[in-house]
């Protein structure tokens, strides 16, 4: 007899455990709380869907996750989810590593997804949100009693691929799942938003549509620097943002939430060693004195970014270099390779990409499933597992909902 599978969440981890069951044989019905599945998939690499990286390695997920990732990654990394997406039909392409499809369009890999889910006959409960996962001790095998707001399913196995918190207007994400899997006994780590935007509050900032320049942002708790990275940032009168600062976002809001402070070091010069900077500044500093001090750094940087500078230092751009001192010009121009932002907080959830904290790895198997709840597996967002922007998520969206899929058919 064909074993049952309920899956709630219809994300990406859920659309995958589903093809995973049905494929093995399962009779699989996902249940999901908004009126449609693949929402937030449907908008993922700004409605690209970057599918996942061939630069795929443990490091670039979270700290906690790390030691497990790389058994993971072993079980079902990049070459199975290019695989697993040929089965479907879904033509990929190589930009640089990173893995999209061919269409330019997310909404064919939702498409792909459900249209296999369809011809494998499984079927879609929505506008039900799950609330209790009941299991059913009655000594004749696992089984399990599903309660959503609307009705009543049984199940030989469940899959929870609820999601976390990010994109709760968007994508209906409010972390259901945390509350059902605590109440059975697992642990929650605790949750920021990841992959967003950072906030400051300083007059100086640039106003109106901000500025865009590429540099290496280094962000320090005191003066030691805890992760630098490198790539295009935006700077506006709010903040500060850009795959850089992404990035490193998820763990910036952990150190804000244990009250250390945190700064950012912005070098709008990366490629230019220290020696290299110094010999630039000699250059501009033998440059006649008549110039004003705008003039001088009209050809070095963004407009915005030399206001900024001059109006920190109290500076006006008509003064004439002469008048300024060779000793204040080194100061300014130094500026432009350490250019100090305090971080004040981090967009919330409405903008973040992704969940940092979730679940703790330390309660599921190899096969994602729960150590405390035999015959319950766990997948995606719902887990503490975020990765770097680029790929790495949605990887972890397809591993562990095919590794739950697979278990959760044949175990």
């Amino acid at each position: 007899m064909a074993r049952k599978v309920v899956i709630a969440g219809g994300g990406a981890a859920g659309l995958c455990a589903a093809i995973s069951a049905a494929r093995e044989g399962a009779v699989v019905t996902v249940i999901e709380k908004t009126d449609s599945c693949g929402k937030k998939l449907s908008m993922t690499g700004n409605g690209r869907c970057n599918l996942t990286n061939l630069d795929m390695k443990s490091e670039d997920f979270n700290d906690s996750a790390r030691g497990r990732m790389k058994k993971f990654l072993q079980k079902f990394g990049t070459d199975r989810t290019m695989e697993f997406f040929d089965s479907l039909g879904l033509i990929m392409i190589n930009e640089s590593g990173y893995i999209y499809p061919i269409t330019g369009q997310a909404a064919s890999v939702v498409n792909a997804l459900y249209k296999e889910c369809e011809r494998l006959s499984v079927s879609f409960c929505y506008n039900e949100q799950v609330k209790r996962i009941i299991p059913d001790n009655d000594g004749d095998g696992i089984s399990f009693t599903v309660k959503t707001t609307g009705s009543e399913y049984k199940a030989d196995r469940v899959i929870l691929a609820t999601g976390g918190l990010a994109g709760p207007k968007s994508c209906g994400s409010t972390g259901d799942g945390y509350y059902i899997c605590e109440t059975l006994g697992m642990a929650k780590k605790e949750t920021f938003p990841a992959l967003t935007s950072l906030i400051c509050e300083d007059e100086t900032l640039p106003s109106d549509k901000g500025v865009r320049m590429t540099a290496t942002v280094s962000f320090m708790i005191g003066d030691g620097v805890f992760t630098s990275e490198y790539g295009e940032i935006q700077i506006t009168k709010n903040g500060i943002s850009g795959i850089p600062v992404m990035q490193a976002s998820g763990l910036i809001a952990q150190h804000l939430s244990e009250k250390r402070p945190v700064s950012a070091s912005i070098n709008f010069f990366p490629d230019y060693s220290e020696e290299e900077f110094q010999k630039l500044v000699s250059h501009l500093l033998a440059l006649p004195g008549e110039r004003k001090l705008g003039d001088l750094l009209n050809g070095i940087c963004n407009s915005e970014i030399n206001h900024m500078i001059l109006t920190r230092m109290k500076l006006s751009p008509g003064m004439k270099t002469k008048n300024v001192g060779e000793s204040m010009l080194r100061c300014v121009l130094n500026q432009y390779r350490d250019l100090r932002i305090e971080i004040k907080g981090v967009s919330d959830y409405k903008k973040a990409q992704v969940t940092r904290g979730g679940i703790s790895l330390g309660d599921i198997d190899d096969n994602c499933q729960s150590i405390k709840v035999p015959g319950l597996f766990l997948a995606g967002e719902l887990l503490d597992v975020d990765g770097r922007c680029g790929g790495y998520n949605l990887q972890w969206a397809w591993c562990s909902g095919f590794l739950a899929g697979e278990a959760a058919s044949c175990l």
